[in-house]
């Protein structure tokens, strides 16, 4: 079976988008994702993104981790697939329903309201989440946040200084976190402005991520480090987030469609 794809990126964090709206798709498994994400053998991404009908909702979009682990959400995704889907839509995730709206060169989505309680995080024991009383080495007293899928954020002097290539799989293994976590390392660099770094669970340091600049804004915010609206700076650039305390978050940011192809199925099945 031949199966087209559109290879997408925002900020860097790059994507093998299926669209299986109106052609059926065979099921996705682990080793299936993880064939087609592999950089060498496959042909490469952080996630694959399976596109799906929804019953109540525009589509569904379906997350795998270049790891081949299916997650719940991925904004700078959400972004791509707005761009490639046109219009505005409301969208079904394992995260949670979000909302996309294509921009001039990339999209704004509505991400959901974040979630603080230690069980919707989840945690594997009830503590504080603002911060929690926790540390891994020189990083400690994070804080925790769900944006449809799991992080912890911690705040320091220097994000560059930071070992997330060491400490990064150490904290998203931990078991505190029973579904893994991302980690996730800000700097307050200028007014309403962050620098930001993001050890992806599943994939590890990436270019940009769009959930995690969502998080680390609202733990700022949450924190009086800035005021509703805050640029966050990634390897790959900048995105843009509002949130105001009991609302949903608002993420806009580029996105780019970097080529299209077809492989055989079989191949990587």
């Amino acid at each position: 079976m031949r199966v087209p794809f559109v290879k997408m990126h925002g900020l860097g964090n790059d994507f093998v988008v299926l669209d299986g709206r109106e052609m059926d798709l065979p099921a996705v498994c682990e080793d299936f994702a993880r064939a087609i994400a592999d950089r060498h053998t496959g042909i490469g991404c952080d996630q694959l993104i399976v596109l799906e009908p929804s019953e109540g909702h525009d589509f569904r979009m379906r997350i795998f981790n270049s790891d081949g682990g299916e997650v719940e959400a991925c904004g700078n995704a959400s972004r791509a697939v707005a761009l490639l889907h046109g219009k505005p839509a409301r969208v079904e995730t394992a995260g949670g329903i979000i909302a996309l709206e294509p921009t001039a060169g990339g999209a704004s989505v509505d991400m959901g309201i974040p979630r603080f309680d230690w069980d919707a995080i989840p945690l594997d024991y009830p503590m504080d989440t603002n911060p929690m009383p926790l540390g891994w080495g020189p990083l400690k007293s994070p804080s925790a946040v769900n944006v449809g899928n799991p992080h912890v954020v911690f705040f320091v002097p220097d994000v560059w200084a930071s070992a997330l290539d060491t400490l990064g799989p150490d904290i998203e293994t931990d078991p505190v976190f029973p579904q893994g976590v991302n980690v996730n390392v800000a700097q307050l660099i200028g007014a309403n402005h962050l620098q930001l770094r993001v050890w992806e669970r599943g994939a590890g340091l990436t270019r940009a991520c769009g959930t995690g600049a969502c998080a680390a804004a609202v733990v700022a915010i949450r924190k009086g480090f800035v005021g509703e609206t805050v640029r966050v700076s990634l390897p790959g650039g900048d995105l843009t987030i509002q949130w105001r305390e009991g609302s949903s978050i608002r993420m806009t940011g580029p996105a780019t469609e970097a080529f299209r192809g077809s492989f055989e199925w079989d191949d990587f099945a």
